[in-house]
């Protein structure tokens, strides 16, 4: 019986690359020039660390961010979860920024129930942190992937591992 997985995994080659980008602007930019401003990547942990002198740079630093990481990977930025920014000895501040990964149990359920209460003949399931829908036909599983895809907007949700 044909099956795929309902994912959504971070492209830490992309990321790293937009962590490059930003920190080669904040190099160049003449109104960063003498400022703490500077960014850092926690792969390990799945941390970005934006630091600053104040709110507004870190405003700046996250328009420099935000468009590198789009440009690497599509809807990269809707799985960040920004944490409150931090002062830090004097007048410097920082903020974490959370990468989230893997389906969390609340939208799961969501994708399950939405696939059930759609009427189309396949099933699927919660698997960690990831949905794996399964049915007989390879059509009613591409018609689930339309249907979560474009019903699925405020999170990166990915498929794959497809297998007859």
């Amino acid at each position: 019986m044909p099956s795929f997985d309902f994912s959504s995994e971070a492209d830490i080659n992309a990321l790293k690359n937009a962590i490059d980008v930003t920190r080669r602007q904040i190099d160049a930019r003449y109104d960063f020039k003498g400022t703490s401003a500077k960014v850092e990547l926690n792969e390990k942990d799945k941390i970005i660390t934006l630091y600053g002198d104040s709110d507004f740079q870190l405003g700046q630093i996250k328009d420099i961010l935000f468009p590198a990481m789009e440009k690497k990977e599509k809807e990269s930025v809707k799985r960040l979860d920004p944490q409150t920014v931090e002062k830090i000895s004097g007048n410097k501040v920082k903020q974490e920024l959370k990468i989230k990964t893997g389906i969390e149990t609340e939208l799961a359920k969501k994708i399950v129930k939405m696939i059930k209460d759609s009427a189309l003949k396949v099933q699927a399931s919660i698997q960690g942190d990831t949905v794996r829908v399964s049915g007989a036909k390879r059509d009613a599983l591409q018609a689930c992937i339309a249907l979560v895809t474009k019903a699925i907007t405020d999170y990166p949700v990915k498929y794959g591992n497809f297998r007859e």
